[in-house]
């Protein structure tokens, strides 16, 4: 069966040319998940197992989806204290596959992405996978870029105003429909910017992105197609966006994870173990969860222009339940943004 995005032999030349250890034939198959840049599983003729990522096979928008970016991101903070996958080979030659790719370590855990993913682990596992999480994101900001290498990698100052510029050209370039109250929240947020601070910026850092071992800690951090240098509290307010507790009437700024769950930490404790761990003030904290709302709803409305176009992998994806879910968020980030001081 044809698999969208690879071409098989192609690609099983240049993976078996740059990739140690590696015995052809192999098998590809594509990772469940993911609505952005895709990954497969690469599995070789001795059982051996990779991943590979590259770009949506469609309707990519420019600085959105470049590998090389995420490539060296795991690249410089592989020996880190941060996880990540070892890094093992990029391809910048677009003629083996239709795009860019590179190839990383296949790490064997458990993703926290659905609501019933955490169903095998323990109410303490549970508590220690939500701790671990912002205790992770604390040792990413800790990290200097200038010492690993990623100092240059983008400007240092006006994280937030390039953000908003990004996203705001970004959907209205992919064609979403409906962008008004977009708008509105853009000049609102942009009217009201905090100072900022400077570290690496993973952008989409919650569970569904990270690998657990059974007893909750985090083995690696994936998709990296978003990271940055700029205010580090505008990853803290992402978790806090898509974290789920109970009784909340507001959906999470992304699809529903497990954290609603018994045994996982309350927003306020991952807050709390943050500053313990990273030491910085978090009174801006609602500016940033606001923004992230924005975003979300942006990169939302692009991915299902994108996805109704027909250039992403069908993963079920449900358009118009994504649809509803963007307003309600937008409404909740103009609210939140209005009470801003």
């Amino acid at each position: 069966m044809e698999l969208r995005g690879i071409e098989p032999e192609n690609t099983e030349r240049w993976l078996a040319e740059n990739v140690p250890g590696l015995r052809p034939p192999v098998a590809f198959s594509l990772v469940s998940g993911g609505r952005s840049n895709l990954t497969y599983r690469v599995v070789d003729a001795d059982g051996a197992v990779w991943a590979l990522r590259r770009p949506p096979t469609g309707g990519v928008l420019t600085t959105a989806h470049d590998m090389s970016r995420e490539w060296r991101f795991i690249s410089a903070l592989h020996g880190t204290g941060v996880p990540v996958p070892d890094p093992l080979a990029y391809c910048a030659d677009e003629s083996v596959t239709g795009a860019e790719f590179y190839v990383m370590g296949f790490v064997d855990g458990h993703v926290l992405a659905g609501p019933d993913s955490a169903e095998s682990f323990s109410a303490a596992a549970r508590r220690r996978a939500g701790l671990a999480t912002v205790e992770c994101m604390a040792a990413l900001h800790g990290v200097d870029p200038d010492s690993v290498g990623l100092g240059d990698v983008a400007r240092r100052d006006g994280y937030l105003e390039r953000q908003l510029r990004r996203w705001q050209r970004q959907v209205h370039q992919s064609g979403a429909p409906d962008l008004a109250l977009l708008d509105a929240v853009h000049d609102a947020l942009l009217a009201k910017v905090p100072r900022q601070e400077t570290g690496i910026v993973h952008g989409d850092f919650r569970p569904g992105n990270l690998s657990f071992s059974p007893d909750g800690e985090v083995l690696a951090v994936f998709d990296w197609e978003l990271a940055t240098l700029g205010e580090p509290l505008a990853d803290l307010g992402w978790l806090l966006a898509t974290w789920v507790e109970p009784g909340d009437e507001l959906p999470p700024a992304t699809a529903l994870g497990p954290t609603a769950e018994p045994g996982f930490p309350t927003r306020a404790e991952l807050v709390d173990r943050y500053v313990a761990l990273a030491g910085r003030d978090v009174s801006d904290l609602p500016y940033y969860v606001a923004f992230q709302r924005w975003r979300s709803c942006c990169i939302s409305a692009g991915v299902r222009a994108r996805y109704l176009a027909g250039v992403m992998g069908d993963d079920g994806y449900v358009a118009e339940a994504r649809a509803k879910n963007e307003l309600r968020q937008a409404e909740a980030a103009w609210q939140a943004v209005q009470e801003l001081s």
